[in-house]
């Protein structure tokens, strides 16, 4: 079992949760968070950039002087790829980038990467995660007294607007619902903080995260 702490928000302990690490899948799984990640970082390029073949550059397709009698090397379309500004030989499109996973192997990779934060330490529970509206100068304080400097994810049950705009505006944060979380969420802070009840989501339905599943 491990033992994740649990703290108040304003940052005093109040006692410890534990939880198994079969239930996110008994060990930590390095290819797969590896394989995750890439995957992730590769479906958010923006594939924009491409090279234009002697089509698409723009000039006319006029031999530009005749054949013979002038002494120079014969020549044709000024859009050739041996002229500046003219088009490029074996021009590259755009090209798709995207990779995909099968839902299981991101459900697999994503408790791995939870369960990598849970062995190192890294992991805090909130006890009564509330805000009555957006505060982001009480939220920011609050990541403080638990020793929360260099970035975050907060995850939480279900969507709460208040929470949200509270941790919007602070860098190195991100606040998610439990249910959406992936590997690459996790990996990249250097903490996860979660309220109460998505700790017992995670519990109690470590598959699919519903919010009914604390109940």
């Amino acid at each position: 079992m491990i033992e994740v702490p649990v703290f108040k928000m304003d940052g005093k302990a109040s006692g410890t949760e534990s939880i198994d690490p079969a239930v996110l899948g008994g060990r930590v799984r390095p290819k797969l968070l590896k394989q995750a990640v890439v995957m992730y970082q590769a479906n958010r390029r923006q594939n924009t950039s491409a090279t234009k073949s002697r089509a698409m550059v723009s000039g006319s397709t006029k031999k530009i002087y005749r054949q013979k009698g002038t002494g120079r090397a014969r020549a044709g379309a000024i859009r050739t790829c041996v002229r500046r500004g003219g088009g490029v030989a074996f021009a590259k499109g755009r090209q798709n980038y995207t990779q995909d996973l099968p839902k299981k192997m991101r459900r697999l990779a994503r408790n791995s990467a939870i369960l990598a934060k849970l062995k190192a330490g890294q992991v805090a529970i909130v006890d009564g995660l509330s805000m009555d509206k957006p505060q982001t100068k009480a939220f920011a304080a609050m990541l403080s007294s638990l020793g929360v400097d260099r970035g975050c994810v907060v995850a939480l049950r279900g969507e709460d607007r208040n929470l949200f705009l509270s941790g919007r505006n602070i860098p190195k944060t991100e606040v998610r619902c439990v249910r959406n979380l992936n590997a690459y969420d996790v990996l990249r802070r250097a903490k996860l903080v979660m309220s109460m009840e998505a700790f017992n989501c995670l519990k109690n339905d470590p598959v699919r995260l519903r919010q009914d599943a604390e109940e």
